[in-house]
């Protein structure tokens, strides 16, 4: 039986050279570069360059896009576009690159315009605009508030939290806070367990009033040992005995007061988010 076909790669040891990959916008270039990394994320194997691209409304912007990404073929595979233009003329631009262009929005819109029965509007940039100021400045007191109540820094108003996130020192509280609070507008507060809060059966007394509204944070001994080494080298804060034994500590705490928790130490910002907001029911 004959052995099966090896790639180039394969037979040499040699890794593939990175895709260069474009997010290419005439707003900002979160839409482009959220949608096409999501999409690029379901192939784990391909090592891409990443270049994002915000700003292009002008035939003369797209053509320097152009030159650049026919620059970055240079005789290899051909790179990939993600686009998040409306203009046609802009598109027809890209299109001559020579790249695999990858429309995000155009498809989508003329659905819409057909369900609508209405035409999509030609200003640009609209969806990262102030745009809904209500929702805008909601967002904005929202990171104020968690700064305020940042690793347990005040206890002011905690009875207006939507959630407040426990966890021991360097387990992502203050990212995720973060993210809930510019993303979704949501007020978070976040505390830091500590040695002192271990020795009760309860939750420490500052957030204890609260615990309908507590979310527990968890990692591995390995990955918290790994983070707090690079604040405190050589440290027992940094230690593998004690990081074990705070996790363990901490997630005890969390089953003998029913506050739901999950693992970060393999979820990003966003999943960690998206599953606060669906085990306390929270709306943005």
């Amino acid at each position: 039986m004959a052995n099966p076909p090896t790639s180039a790669s394969a037979t040499t040891g040699v890794r593939a050279a990175a895709r260069a990959a474009y997010f290419v916008s005439d707003s900002t270039g979160i839409t482009a570069e959220t949608l096409g990394s999501a999409l690029l994320a379901n192939f784990p194997g391909v090592t891409f360059r990443r270049h994002t691209i915000p700003f292009v409304d002008t035939a003369g912007g797209a053509r320097d896009v152009v030159a650049d990404i026919q620059r970055a073929a240079d005789g290899g595979a051909a790179p990939i576009v993600f686009a998040t233009v409306k203009s046609d003329l802009i598109m027809q631009e890209l299109a001559l690159s020579g790249a695999v262009v990858i429309d995000l929005l155009g498809g989508h819109l003329r659905e819409l315009e057909a369900a609508l029965g209405s035409t999509a509007s030609e200003q640009l940039g609209q969806f990262h605009g102030v745009g809904d100021l209500e929702r805008y400045f909601a967002r904005m007191r929202a990171v104020e508030y968690a700064i305020e109540h940042d690793d347990g820094q005040s206890m002011r108003a905690l009875d207006m939290a939507d959630v407040i996130i426990i966890a021991p020192s360097r387990c992502g509280k203050t990212p995720t806070t973060m993210y809930l609070a510019l993303q979704y507008g949501l007020l978070v507060a976040n505390y830091p367990l500590t040695d002192d809060d271990f020795p009760a059966d309860g939750l420490p007394s500052a957030v204890a009033r609260y615990v309908d509204k507590c979310f527990g944070l968890t990692t591995t001994p390995l990955r918290l040992s790994q983070v707090r080494h690079e604040r405190r080298p050589s440290s027992t804060y940094s230690s593998l005995a004690q990081c074990t034994l705070e996790l363990r500590r901490a997630e005890d705490l969390y089953r003998r007061n029913r506050v739901p928790f999950l693992n970060s130490s393999t979820k990003s910002v966003e999943e960690m988010s998206a599953v606060i907001m669906q085990s306390m029911r929270l709306r943005s």
